[in-house]
């Protein structure tokens, strides 16, 4: 088998995008991604419109990424896929696009973990990106998932603390609800705390044993504060939105490193990897360089079109597993629960 030039095809449909990359080895040729606007007037994804966006999707955003690469399918060394975790009717669009072009076309079917793609998508190649060593602790912080994962290898991962009810995505998201910022809000409350006081608004840590987190709790305490001031002084967010946004974020990230600081203790592991959509947030990427100078960590942070959901990581997935010759056959099926 050829190693030496190994082209993927990778396909990339848990959620609510719709992506497609192709990959010369460890490099990146093409990375197209298709965003649903149709979710933000609803608040949040609706799975059945989802996946019915997918279906309109795939085959113009496979096509795009195939042209911008200037690789013809024939040239295509394999297909890799999301099997899962993720919403089962987006899954289901992508997992049964990818298996009906590998038998057409007569190449391997790679299927990959949409977490783990999160976290080897540091090793991606990128000038001036460098990849962490083995082993590392990878931060997975996205809408539908928080985890701390030990990496000892490209696929010997072992999740040592996870969140025990809602994502930090979700907390996000609900809290600029609760504030009356559009969906999705997590990118907002990151913007209006640029300009806030981040300790003008303490809110308290949840007590979660070991290296687990909690989010519900907090997304609580917002709402029981929002509440009380509003009641008080009806114009209390439009007044202090920044201020609000930047204690919201500073208690979010303040959770995150508590952990983090934990489970470098417990592992002696002082490099840290960051992964997934809430990782493009300012407030985490600049307190993880603090922890830098601070606690002598080593923190790696890929380059921002590879944090939030993204076929490129799908891809380097499916190269190394392609090295491994780690292949799937036509009977694999999209799995919604999919744990690393």
């Amino acid at each position: 088998m050829n190693t030496q030039d190994v082209y993927i095809l990778a396909i990339e449909s848990s959620c609510d995008d719709t992506s497609a990359a192709v990959l010369h080895n460890d490099k990146v040729l093409s990375n197209v991604v298709a965003n649903q606007k149709i979710h933000e007037e609803y608040g949040g994804v609706v799975p059945e419109l989802a996946s019915r966006a997918h279906q309109q999707n795939i085959v113009p955003v496979v096509h795009q990424a195939l042209s911008r690469a200037n690789i013809d399918k024939k040239e295509l060394s394999a297909i890799a896929f999301t099997r899962g975790p993720g919403l089962m009717g987006s899954l289901l669009v992508g997992t049964s696009f990818a298996k009906s072009l590998a038998l057409g076309l007569d190449i391997p079917l790679i299927e990959v973990n949409h977490m783990q793609a999160h976290i080897l998508a540091h090793f991606i190649k990128e000038p001036e990106t460098p990849m962490p060593g083995f082993p590392f602790l990878a931060l997975t912080i996205s809408g539908g998932h928080t985890q701390i994962v030990k990496v000892n290898s490209h696929f010997n991962m072992e999740v040592i603390g996870e969140t025990i009810d809602d994502a930090v995505g979700e907390a996000f998201d609900k809290s600029a609800k609760i504030l009356g910022l559009p969906y999705p809000g997590g990118p907002l409350v990151d913007k209006y705390a640029r300009q806030g006081d981040a300790k003008a608004y303490p809110f308290p840590k949840p007590k979660v044993d070991g290296l687990n987190f909690s989010f519900s709790g907090f997304k609580t305490s917002v709402l029981y504060f929002i509440q009380k001031e509003t009641e008080k002084d009806p114009d209390f967010i439009e007044k202090n939105l920044n201020d609000i946004c930047a204690s919201i974020q500073q208690g979010i990230i303040n959770i995150l490193i508590d952990k983090l600081k934990k489970a470098v203790k417990q592992t002696g592991i002082k490099q840290i990897a960051i992964g997934g959509g809430v990782s493009a947030n300012s407030g985490i990427r600049d307190t993880l360089k603090e922890c830098e100078k601070r606690f002598g960590w080593q923190t790696y942070i890929p380059k921002f079109e590879y944090t939030t959901d993204n076929a490129a990581m799908i891809g380097i997935v499916g190269y190394y597993k392609f090295l491994n010759e780690d292949f799937t056959d036509q009977r694999i099926t999209a799995k919604a629960r999919f744990s690393i």
